[in-house]
């Protein structure tokens, strides 16, 4: 080997053990087992031309392919998230499992997991994604991984069933498939995406129905093939739009359009603004009319629209109304206070509402995993309760706060 392959090899060992230390101090991995795959494998033989600083970026997705549009088509995620989510997986030697999405390095990692009596099998439709990931994992020395071209809508039901199924894109809905190929006793840690937001959630089976074990908030690149969804997007006026994935709700949107010309009214809650990921999951689960509002950064600078509408927020509607949430300084509660921004004839009434939501949350679900989430696939034997549903193509999700 010549002196620069070595100091490169040396650089490459470094870097990945610097990575490590900051998913520790990141919380992203517990557990010793995780904290041994990541630090045994080659990260960057994982992103050829990338350079090694980008490849051991503890927080620092990779682009792999991108279509002519120049969308993500594919990418190497962030080492974080994919700590977390195997974290979630808590993978154990000897299982079977099955990866949705391949690009060879979280294989490689789920290889070292699984060790040499289990299996891995990698499922992608991308017939470049697959050339790629098997000459990735061929250079890094993971031969023991089997990466299936196909649509993941059909999981890979030759080596079924998996202990565990690990989805590393976006998806919308959970297809049967998944749910067949599932041992009795397994998980599947799926990024689920839910009123326009995604959640990596870790579900256990419990017959036929998945039950939530942790979730928190990711972004991936979609799914492609038969599990590909298009959200719906309602343009209220120049760089305002809502954004919504389940079927579309009928809007007045000549009515929501002046209610934009109205005059602003605002309330405020005497509510702590904290957790705002978890927050938006009660509210986007506990209105009966809610979509995401979406505003130009520039309209947010002329004081339009609430900062939080820049990033995107839940917008409870009715009729021609609507209200969303934002937030000032209290020094009372020692930090921000929630409040509402209502626009429309029946601004009061709305904004009523929702500040009377954002009190509840503050009141009785302030911390981190109050959800249950249940995904019910339509063929199971279970009745659903009268609220907190999300409908999809194969089934309903169900989320409570207990």
């Amino acid at each position: 080997m010549s002196t620069s392959h070595t100091d490169a090899a040396d650089i490459a060992a470094s870097l990945r053990a610097a990575m490590v230390d900051e998913l520790r101090e990141m919380d992203a991995v517990i557990s010793e087992s995780v904290v041994a795959a990541l630090a045994g494998v080659p990260r960057h033989l994982f992103a050829p031309g990338e350079p090694l600083e980008a490849a051991y970026a503890a927080n620092h997705a990779l682009v792999v392919k991108r279509d002519t549009g120049g969308l993500a088509l594919s990418s190497l995620s962030a080492a974080h998230i994919q700590a977390v989510m195997l974290e979630q997986a808590e993978i154990k030697p000897g299982m079977r499992v099955l990866e949705i999405g391949s690009g060879g390095y979280n294989a490689a990692l789920i290889q070292e997991l699984v060790g040499t009596e289990g299996t891995v099998v990698s499922v992608d439709i991308d017939p470049d994604i697959v050339d790629r990931a098997r000459a990735c994992l061929a250079t890094a020395g993971y031969d023991r991984v089997e990466v299936v071209l196909a649509d993941a809508e059909n999981g890979v039901p030759e080596h079924a069933p998996y202990d565990r199924i690990i989805v590393t894109a976006g998806a919308w809905d959970i297809p049967p498939a998944w749910v067949d190929q599932l041992s009795a006793a397994g998980r599947i840690v799926v990024p689920l995406r839910m009123r326009g937001r995604t959640r990596t959630i870790a579900f256990d089976r419990s017959d036929d129905v998945l039950v939530s074990r942790s979730y928190c908030l990711a972004a991936f690149v979609p799914m492609q093939g038969s599990g590909a969804f298009s959200e719906h997007i309602v343009q209220l006026a120049e760089g305002v739009v809502l954004r919504v994935d389940e079927e579309p709700q009928r809007f007045d949107v000549e009515a929501l359009r002046r209610a934009l010309n109205s005059p602003r009214m605002e309330r405020w809650s005497g509510a702590a603004f904290d957790l705002p990921d978890e927050l938006e999951l009660f509210l986007l689960t506990n209105t009966p009319q809610v979509a995401m509002l979406h505003a130009d950064e520039d309209l947010v600078d002329q004081g339009w629209f609430a900062p939080s509408a820049a990033r995107g927020v839940p917008a409870l509607i009715s009729g021609g109304s609507f209200a969303y949430r934002t937030k000032r300084p209290n020094q009372e509660i020692g930090g921000f206070e929630s409040g509402v921004f209502a626009h429309g004839p029946e601004a009061e009434a709305v904004a009523a509402e929702y500040v009377e939501l954002l009190r509840r949350w503050a009141s009785d679900h302030r911390r981190r995993g109050a959800a249950r989430i249940q995904y019910i696939p339509k063929t199971a034997r279970t009745s659903l309760p009268s609220r907190g549903l999300i409908s999809k193509r194969h089934g309903t999700v169900v989320v409570t706060w207990p």
